[in-house]
């Protein structure tokens, strides 16, 4: 279920500049210290995460990494505030390629209702030990199930079965694994 939220309020511009400084300030130096500190932005965040330069987060409070995941340089996620409700989960044991872009916000498709600029929110779950190559979008309210593969360059706009091999634009079901 898709869930709206207002993002243009000066509360919220000033929360996502802060969020995106400490992004552009780990991208600069990625030290301990600075991973640190991105890492404790996530409402969780497992042991042995591993986060490349180049990551981008809006607000980060709604996303919630496993144990052992490792996210590749230049990670978009297009996150929501705490208001909206919105979750991204990454399981244990996942590979996240490059330039791979989490987008759990969206907007209105009628031009009319698009001038209201409101954002919709939907969670967006990776289970565990999933390999998601390089360039993949997924977009809001998409869950993928466990041991699954996705291919570089893809774009995942349906649900994505377990232990399966998912490539292309639409993203659709190659094989099983």
């Amino acid at each position: 279920m898709k869930r709206h939220f207002t993002s243009i309020t000066p509360a919220l511009n000033n929360q996502r500049k802060a969020v995106h400084e400490l992004c552009r300030q780990y991208t600069r130096s990625p030290s301990k210290g600075n991973l640190k500190r991105l890492k404790a932005l996530f409402s969780a965040c497992g042991e042995e995460v591993f986060i490349e330069y180049g990551f981008h987060i809006d607000y980060g409070s709604t996303v919630s990494i496993g144990d052992r995941s490792f996210i590749n340089a230049h990670c978009t996620i297009i996150d929501g505030p705490d208001i909206a409700q919105g979750k991204i989960y990454i399981g244990s044991d996942c590979l996240l390629g490059p330039n791979l872009q989490l987008l759990g916000v969206s907007h209105d498709m009628d031009p009319n209702n698009r001038l209201d600029k409101n954002s919709y929110i939907g969670d967006i779950f990776i289970g565990d030990n999933v390999w998601i190559g390089g360039g993949v979008t997924i977009l809001a309210g998409i869950t993928i199930g466990d041991n699954s593969v996705i291919g570089a360059g893809s774009v995942v706009t349906k649900d994505i079965d377990d232990g399966c091999f998912y490539a292309g634009n639409p993203a659709i079901k190659i094989r099983n694994l």
